[in-house]
């Protein structure tokens, strides 16, 4: 049965997002000038209280839950999506040790662990504004979720964490870099937390790409890191589980895209109202159509995005899994696409910089290539599925 998606609840977490739009918009073209972490745009989700946003009431946090943060996400790309996407990283662990654990099968030793280990990653957040990041990448396994090269090595009160991670957002702006990890000779998926600023924890080489250039993705490398038996923030193997089980976690990135997609209809649509000029262009009947069409991409992202979301849990049936990968399809070839629409709508001026819409063409085209669920991947799973039963 799906559920209500935009419950009153939920709605009231998008509006506290909402209230920070057009400070985030201000300083968007400056983050994609520089390349560097939106700091600022932090504090203030800090300062509205949005770290704890995934986080129950009672443990002094929001209480939004993933369909909540999907809707929330959306509304802070429409916005700023590079901003989106690093606040994706740091969501995602609290939803992952959250909502998404206890939906698994857990000992009550396990669970008990991990109840004694988030409550204390939750504390960090709340009262201390820690940001967690969640380096998973390593370009060994297209589909990111094995293969992980990373080990660590148990020491007395720890562990001793080597490896490499590709793609690390928040690399220079994170607190905590929350990585996947194996001890040798055990299979299981370690999740540990990596203090930022640990001897043996290094950021590598510079971050310049086409776009969704705030988010930091730099390389992190790990060499010989201790890191406390503490920040282990899920029992052993609960990664494993909740790859299988709860694949819907492997979609929040689509998030910011289908949010991106709702701020270029927000600038053609003042574009062709003229507002801010003498000049309205409404009236052409070629913009219309290329208005209409833009409309129509977004509109079957966010629906399809919409009843994935209705229907979103453990265990997913295979249609139900199929369609999740039918939404990535549908978000991540479609922001690119809306963006290619509004520069043919809004003319050769768009293309200059500083342009929302310049910037936004460029934004949108990263979303095809993020593991672990690309496009490619996805497609290919698409390709396959109904017909080996």
């Amino acid at each position: 049965m799906s559920q209500t998606i935009e419950t009153p609840a939920r709605m009231a977490i998008v509006e506290r997002v909402a209230a920070l739009g057009p400070t985030f918009a201000a300083r968007a073209t400056e983050l994609d000038r520089s390349a560097t972490f939106p700091h600022a745009n932090w504090a203030d989700l800090k300062a509205a209280g949005l770290l704890g946003i995934c986080i129950p009431e009672a443990d002094g946090g929001l209480g939004g839950d993933f369909v909540g943060y999907a809707l929330a996400s959306a509304e802070l790309a429409r916005w700023c999506a590079a901003t989106a996407l690093t606040f994706n990283m740091h969501v995602a662990t609290t939803l992952l040790v959250g909502q998404i654990a206890d939906d698994l099968d857990l000992t009550p030793s396990e669970r008990d662990l991990l109840h004694r280990r988030r409550t204390e990653l939750r504390r960090g957040i709340v009262e201390r504004q820690l940001i967690h990041s969640q380096p998973f990448s390593e370009g060994i396994d297209p589909g990111a979720t094995s293969g992980f090269a990373t080990t660590a090595v148990p020491t007395e009160g720890g562990y001793r964490v080597t490896g490499r991670k590709i793609f690390a957002s928040l690399s220079g702006g994170a607190d905590m870099h929350n990585v996947v990890c194996t001890v040798p000779g055990d299979d299981r998926i370690r999740f540990l937390g990596v203090p930022a600023g640990s001897p043996g924890v290094t950021i590598e080489g510079d971050w310049d790409p086409l776009g969704m250039r705030g988010t930091d993705s730099r390389t992190l490398l790990l060499d010989d890191v201790f890191v406390p038996e503490d920040n282990e923030w899920a029992p052993p193997g609960l990664f494993d589980q909740a790859a299988r089980r709860w694949p819907y976690f492997y979609m929040t990135l689509s998030f910011s895209f289908v949010g991106l997609m709702r701020g270029i209809l927000d600038h053609t649509g003042a574009y062709l109202r003229g507002e801010g000029s003498p000049n309205t262009r409404r009236d052409h009947p070629v913009k219309q159509q290329g208005w209409a069409q833009m409309n129509l991409v977004h509109d079957r992202a966010r629906a399809l995005l919409h009843q994935v979301l209705g229907e979103c849990g453990v265990d997913p049936d295979p249609d139900r899994l199929r369609r999740a990968w039918s939404s990535m399809i549908t978000t991540m070839e479609g922001a690119p696409e809306v963006a290619a629409l509004a520069l043919r709508v809004c003319g050769g001026r768009s293309l200059l910089r500083p342009s929302y819409l310049e910037q936004a063409y460029r934004d949108a085209r990263c979303g095809a290539t993020m593991l672990p669920w690309s496009a490619e991947i996805c497609l290919e799973r698409l390709g396959r599925w109904g017909l080996y039963q």
